[in-house]
Parts: structure tokens; C-alpha cells; sequence
């Protein structure tokens, strides 16, 4: 174990003192300003290129510097920090009982708990089965397992289920589609059969106008010239 991994294990130090004040994260490159406060790096450049000057994201003094430095014994805590931790966590079956102190050892299967060997013992669990923890994992395991391939088979039901959804959604589009291309191709001749029909029927009653009123226009042609006729013999008897 090096010293700082020493003096990480020794020293408990506030959360807030080894966290960075943007991110609010355990430090991750740390360096440090001329005004004393510690970012991380990323953190830092980040608000720098976001305000488009360089500042202190805490006390707001602004600095003409180029990169920071580098915090190198905040980072070694940090680091060791880290590393402690993720060890504490690795090692979470030697978590102990918060009644007796003693490793959680055993699993109660009437309640469903980890317990040590004095719980064991204890009134409360006395009378219930108790297996080794190991034993518990791998019998929990095996359920998970076929509950997990249950899952996996519904699953894959799900997703046959959708694909044939699909395939009828596309097949359903694709036949209102070709209805409604037929549905406008109907349209388009029926459209053009009555502009046809149209066009025939005004043009037969135009000839039918055009021969009526050449029939009154013989008429009267034929009118006038009895009428000349008739005054032509009168105005000869009334000259006699």
C-alpha cells in the first residue's frame, strides 16, 4: 500500500473536500488556480469555453494564465480514495450483521434475509431453515436463470408479434395505396367520359339552335316576300 493509499485509509476527509465544485464529483484531474481552488480539469475548460474567458467558476477572479497546474497530491488522495472504495465494494459479502457484528454468513429462507450465526440462534430465526449464503446465490441464480429465459421467450414472442404487426401495417398501407390510385383512376376517366358527354350534348344543342333559327329566318324570308307581292298588286289596283 503506498502513502497516500495510507493516508487515504487513515484520514476521513468530507465528501465536500475531495469534490469538485462544478461536476460536484470526486475530483478527476484535479488542478489547482492561483486562488487556491482546485477543478477538474475538464470541468474547468469547460466553463472557460463556455463564458469565453478564464475565471475562477468559485471567487470569479479572472486569471490571464495559460493551462493550470496540475494538483498532483489532490489527485493521488482522490485516486486512493477511489481505489479504497471500489475494494469496499468488491468485498460486499463481508458486510456484517448490524445486530451482532458478526459476517453475514448465513440465508434465512423463511424471511428472506442474510443473518449471521448468532441470528441463527436467536429466538427469531431458531426454528426457521437456514442454508449457507453461497447455497442462497446459486439457488437464487437458477431461478433468475429461468425466470430470465422465461422472460427471453416472451420476449421473443413480443418481437414476432411486432414484426407480424408490421408486415400488416405495411400490407395494409400498401392496399389503401393501390385503392386509392385505382379510386382516382376511375375518377379521371369518369371525369373525362362527362366532359365528353358535356361537350356532345352542348354541341347538339347549338345545331339544334342553329336549325331552328334557320328555320324561322326561311320563314321569315318567305314572309317578306308575300308581303312585297301582296303590296306590289294593291298599290297596282289602287293605280288603275
Amino acid at each position: 500500500m503506498s502513502v497516500t493509499e495510507k493516508m487515504a485509509s487513515r484520514v476521513s476527509l468530507p465528501e465536500d473536500d475531495l469534490s469538485c465544485p462544478v461536476c460536484l464529483n470526486i475530483f478527476s484531474d484535479p488542478v489547482l488556480l492561483s486562488c487556491s481552488h482546485s477543478f477538474c480539469k475538464a470541468c474547468l475548460q469547460e466553463c472557460w469555453r463556455l463564458r469565453g474567458f478564464q475565471e475562477c467558476p468559485v471567487c470569479r477572479e479572472v486569471f490571464s494564465m495559460g493551462n493550470p497546474l496540475c494538483n498532483r497530491a489532490l489527485k493521488n488522495l482522490c485516486e486512493a480514495v477511489l481505489k479504497e472504495r471500489s475494494q469496499n465494494f468488491s468485498e460486499g459479502s463481508e458486510v456484517l450483521c448490524s445486530l451482532h457484528g458478526e459476517k453475514l454468513k448465513l440465508f434465512c429462507m423463511e424471511d428472506q434475509e442474510p443473518i449471521c450465526v448468532v441470528c441463527r440462534d436467536s429466538r427469531k430465526h431458531k426454528t426457521h431453515d437456514c442454508i449457507p449464503i453461497q447455497e442462497a446465490v446459486q439457488e437464487h441464480k437458477v431461478k433468475f436463470k429461468t425466470v430470465l429465459n422465461h422472460l427471453k421467450d416472451k420476449l421473443r414472442l413480443l418481437n414476432e408479434i411486432k414484426l407480424t404487426c408490421d408486415k400488416t401495417a405495411k400490407h395494409i398501407k400498401i392496399q389503401a395505396q393501390y385503392t386509392e390510385r385505382q379510386i382516382k383512376e376511375q375518377f379521371k376517366k369518369l371525369y373525362q367520359f362527362l366532359r365528353e358527354e358535356e361537350a356532345a350534348r352542348i354541341d347538339a344543342v347549338r345545331m339544334e339552335e342553329v336549325r331552328k333559327t334557320q328555320g324561322i329566318k326561311n320563314n321569315i324570308i318567305e314572309m317578306n316576300r308575300k308581303i312585297s307581292s301582296l303590296s306590289d298588286t294593291i298599290k297596282a289596283i289602287d293605280n288603275s
